[in-house]
């Protein structure tokens, strides 16, 4: 283990329960993928978004270097990958492709590439790598494919009631809270048309309740999310990338979008994290005009390095996701004129490529209408307030990661 201390892998921090906290879960899981990726190796072709991500990588050293480099180099320093050149790593994501995600009561590995690239993320060359923009275009392509897929009817592979991987079975209905969703147990896969539209299931009506919605004083939580941090007095331009990782302004919100970024300094932002059993819509947490709504690229699996060799993989790098990650902006214009901006940040982490927009520039809400979701994957989220509007918060450091999140809808902060 070339010194590293054995229980360094086994106190691992998985906010959201994404990824199993113990490492030799994730070893298993590894091993299991890497085995069968080599059985389908050669049978078929790439999907051509992973040869052109391979393609890309090869024919270029500098890639190369770097990609090979965080392989050894997370080798070396102890940590089991299942794979040890880029060639097999590509077997690996191919093959995961036409992977449907299955339920499991011990070691839920709800993102799969995630669990393959762990490791390769935080070692010096990784660094580099996953923050490649060219990079980051491919991925975003490789991500797509796999989107579609779960798209489609045969990711319902594990919509079923079957025990222990059925996504339907009695531990994960309640896990999941099954019977507060829009769901049909007599038909087949429980009327879900594809994995996709399982994940992204809707509350049945009055399940959740908006807080005074006459009250445009109450803010409400705009996803079903726990407090991640909140910070106040924020600047257009900080160092998000030290280790406190404070909030950027012109980063969060795109230097083309610099106008809209300085009605922000000085003003509060408040940060919550999906888990993987989470509702993942999005509701409008003030009543107002949709005034900006936008999609910005970025990196899918970039760490901070001032967190070192990261024991929460991108959970503890949640802050400066918020300026790197791929990311949709909502910002609407409260028809309290006292609240007035209201930044809403969705950004997609680790296997999220799909930040889907549905309320568009002009379009009028009321508190709790429904604004868009996120397709699949690790997600986190922050709303921006510009200065002196929020008189206190309802969540206060420091913050419990295992409590129960803070509903969809619910009261999250009170306007002065």
């Amino acid at each position: 283990m070339s010194g590293r201390p054995e229980n360094t892998l086994e106190q691992r921090r998985r906010l959201g329960g994404w990824l199993p906290r113990k490492e030799a879960e994730l070893i298993a899981f590894r091993r299991d993928l890497a085995e069968k990726a080599r059985g389908r190796a050669g049978l078929a072709p790439r999907t051509s978004a992973v040869q052109e991500l391979a393609m890309l990588v090869e024919g270029d050293p500098v890639m190369r270097m770097d990609l090979t480099r965080a392989i050894s180099d997370a080798i070396e320093a102890g940590y089991e990958l299942g794979y040890s050149t880029i060639d097999e790593l590509m077997d690996i994501i191919d093959y995961l492709m036409t992977y449907p995600p299955r339920f499991s009561e011990a070691s839920l590995i709800h993102c799969p590439l995630n669990a393959v690239l762990d490791w390769r993320m935080c070692m010096p060359s990784g660094y580099a790598f996953f923050r490649d923009p060219v990079v980051n275009a491919k991925l975003k392509r490789v991500l797509n494919v796999w989107s579609g897929f779960l798209d489609g009817p045969h990711s319902r592979e594990y919509l079923n009631t079957s025990a222990p991987e059925g996504w339907l079975s009695p531990k994960a209905q309640e896990q999941l809270g099954m019977s507060q969703f829009i769901c049909d147990p007599d038909k087949p896969y429980w009327g879900f048309s594809s994995w996709n539209s399982f994940f992204t299931r809707r509350f049945k009506p009055d399940a959740r309740p908006v807080a005074e919605p006459d009250n445009s004083k109450v803010i409400v939580s705009a996803c079903e999310a726990s407090p991640y941090n909140i910070q106040h007095e924020v600047k257009l331009r900080d160092n998000f990338w030290i280790k406190s990782q404070p909030y950027s302004l012109e980063e969060m919100f795109t230097a083309r979008e610099r106008d809209v970024a300085q009605e922000f300094v000085g003003g509060s932002v408040y940060q919550a994290f999906l888990s993987a059993f989470n509702y993942h819509r999005w509701h409008a947490p003030v009543a107002g005009r949709i005034v900006k709504a936008y999609h910005v690229d970025g990196s899918y699996y970039s760490d901070a390095e001032s967190e070192g060799v990261d024991p929460g993989g991108l959970n503890d790098s949640q802050g400066y996701t918020t300026s790197v990650a791929a990311r949709a902006v909502i910002v609407i214009n409260c028809d309290d004129p006292q609240i007035g901006l209201v930044g809403c940040i969705f950004v997609g982490m680790a296997d999220v490529s799909s930040c889907v927009i549905e309320a568009l520039p002009g379009q009028q809400v009321a508190k709790g209408d429904e604004i868009g979701f996120f397709q699949y994957g690790g997600s986190t989220y922050c709303l921006v307030f510009q200065p002196n509007v929020v008189g206190s918060f309802v969540p206060h450091a420091p913050f419990d990661d295992d409590a129960p999140p803070i509903k969809v809808n619910a009261p999250v902060a009170t306007a002065r």
